[in-house]
């Protein structure tokens, strides 16, 4: 009876153990996060009181981080030269992209902008762009990057720009990334808010797809609970988006860049806004980043140009800020029609293309 008794007493010790151990690493983590939200109010400004009713807004804008030029001597020389107020825009491209680039950057230059810089992917694309006077940098080996620096698609390309881009954001400078199968017809610097950690062009055609809508789902079955209330928005375009270099910042470029390493099947724009919108919840802690919805009239995809505004006698008065041939495969003949529409005045020229394309 005795060793009976011994043997339960030396169970429930046990179980004592285990949940005062439990309970210990709560009572840490809770501390954690307790101090780790501390230091953030240290980092970000003092406490302070709330105000009055209907005067509280929260912070939008998050600080830039302190510049690192170890990180790459060599871009911080180059970037030093050209970028503008620690701002510049950005495009990679390789040999595949040769007409489309010079479509890209002679019209940068036609409209004055002289902050902007090509990421050559290959030796045949930084010497095009040296010989038309176009600032240009060629990245130092990497072999991982390489390989599909130099024959990648348009997708595969794309989804290198978030491991390069890192190198600007720790460098101080804010970035406008750019995919080349844009024609600019304004300066788009004059046209950023510069208060969230990215502000990107949208996919979205009309103000609802956009800017976000309520979006009832019908499900008869439930009865008085038939309807139920989702929110639903439009991708951003993860080829043309303002970066600012802040720590969200550079936590989604890592996000984005580790998930499509691992996943290679993935689509990086898919990938960008699914790291830059979800939520936290169990097993996940969501990106807190402030974000900008450009407006879509302004920063143009080429859905909304071919589908209403070349049809609308009001909106094709408008002139944009750029616009992105982004809905379409056949781009450069669509890119040189924008030109001759919008700069050379030719209001014939855009209505041989329909609004959409033949699915590929």
């Amino acid at each position: 009876m005795l060793k009976s008794e011994f043997v339960e007493a030396s169970e429930k010790n046990s179980e004592l153990r285990k949940e005062i151990k439990e309970l210990t690493e709560k009572l840490r983590l809770a501390d954690q996060r307790k101090d780790n939200a501390q230091k953030q109010v240290l980092v970000l400004g003092k406490q302070q009181k709330a105000g009055p009713f209907g005067t509280v807004k929260g912070l939008r804008t998050s600080p830039a981080i302190i510049p690192d030029e170890s990180v790459n001597p060599r871009l911080a020389k180059i970037l030093e030269k050209v970028a503008v107020q620690r701002e510049l825009i950005v495009a990679l491209a390789n040999s595949n992209v040769k007409d489309m680039l010079e479509v890209w950057f002679t019209n940068i230059k036609r409209v004055g902008i002289p902050n902007y810089l090509v990421i050559a992917l290959d030796e045949k694309i930084a010497k095009f762009c040296e010989s038309k006077d176009v600032p240009v940098y060629k990245r130092d080996p990497d072999e991982g990057i390489d390989s599909v620096a130099r024959t990648g698609g348009n997708h595969a390309v794309s989804g290198l720009k978030f491991r390069i881009l890192r190198e600007f954001l720790q460098l101080g400078y804010s970035v406008l990334l750019s995919d080349v199968d844009i024609v600019y017809l304004q300066n788009p610097f004059h046209y950023l808010y510069r208060d969230s950690d990215v502000e990107s062009m949208t996919d979205g055609h009309n103000n609802m797809t956009a800017y976000g809508y309520n979006d009832v789902f019908d499900e008869p079955a439930m009865g008085w609970a038939r309807y139920a209330h989702t929110m639903r928005i439009w991708v951003y375009n993860s080829g043309f988006f303002y970066i600012r270099p802040t720590i969200p910042s550079i936590e989604l470029l890592d996000r984005v860049a580790n998930r499509l390493s691992q996943e290679p099947h993935s689509w990086d724009q898919a990938v960008f806004n699914e790291e830059l919108f979800f939520p936290s919840y169990p097993g996940y802690d969501g990106l807190h980043a402030a974000r900008r919805t450009m407006d879509f009239y302004l920063f143009m995809n080429s859905k909304v140009l071919f589908k209403t505004v070349r049809k609308d006698a009001n909106l094709s008065k408008l002139k944009p800020v750029i616009i992105h041939v982004n809905y379409h495969p056949d781009k450069l003949p669509r890119m040189k029609a924008v030109v001759e529409f919008y700069v050379k005045g030719n209001k014939d020229a855009l209505k041989p293309f329909p609004d959409g394309s033949n699915y590929l």
